[in-house]
């Protein structure tokens, strides 16, 4: 019998656990009577939304300005660009903006196919931004959004108030 005899004095075994390491294949080892075993969870975390998910939230108004904003923080976020590098601008406007996608799906759908791009965080898009410069995100999309140079600010001091308090 594997585990221990729960009569007193009884001696406890040692059972064999294989368990799967993705890196290594099966690893062996030695526990006694079982315990030590990690359970997986019950139920597995949420993963995070994604960004095209949440531009859909935050445009049908069932997401708030800060939540949208620190998953935008950590979202990567696809650029088209030029022979030079920084971001290409669209300046037939009215406020000068800056292309920026979801997806490298949602950039082929604007650019086509063979577009050079960069990839980069939201926060990285904040920290970057000219100054007097507003970005739009999935232009060709169900879910345009356009954030014109006041938002860029306001997204900006949002972002120093949570990292300076």
């Amino acid at each position: 019998m594997y585990g221990y005899d729960q009569n007193p004095g009884a001696q406890q075994y040692a059972q064999p656990q294989q368990q799967y390491d993705p890196q290594g294949g099966m690893q062996g080892g030695m526990q006694a009577g079982g315990y030590g075993q990690q359970q997986p969870p019950l139920y597995p975390e949420p993963s995070p939304p994604s960004l095209a998910d949440a531009v859909r939230a935050f445009t049908t108004g069932t997401l708030a300005p800060e939540d949208f904003q620190q998953i935008f923080a950590t979202s990567k976020v696809y650029c088209p660009r030029g022979d030079n590098p920084g971001f290409l601008a669209l300046h037939n406007t009215q406020h000068p903006v800056i292309p920026m996608f979801t997806s490298l799906k949602e950039l082929r759908r604007y650019a086509g196919k063979e577009s050079k791009y960069f990839v980069i965080t939201g926060a990285e898009v904040i920290d970057l931004l000219p100054t007097g410069y507003g970005f739009v995100l999935d232009m060709e999309g169900d879910h345009r959004m356009v954030f014109d140079a006041k938002a860029v600010e306001q997204m900006v001091d949002f972002a120093m108030r949570r990292m300076y308090g």
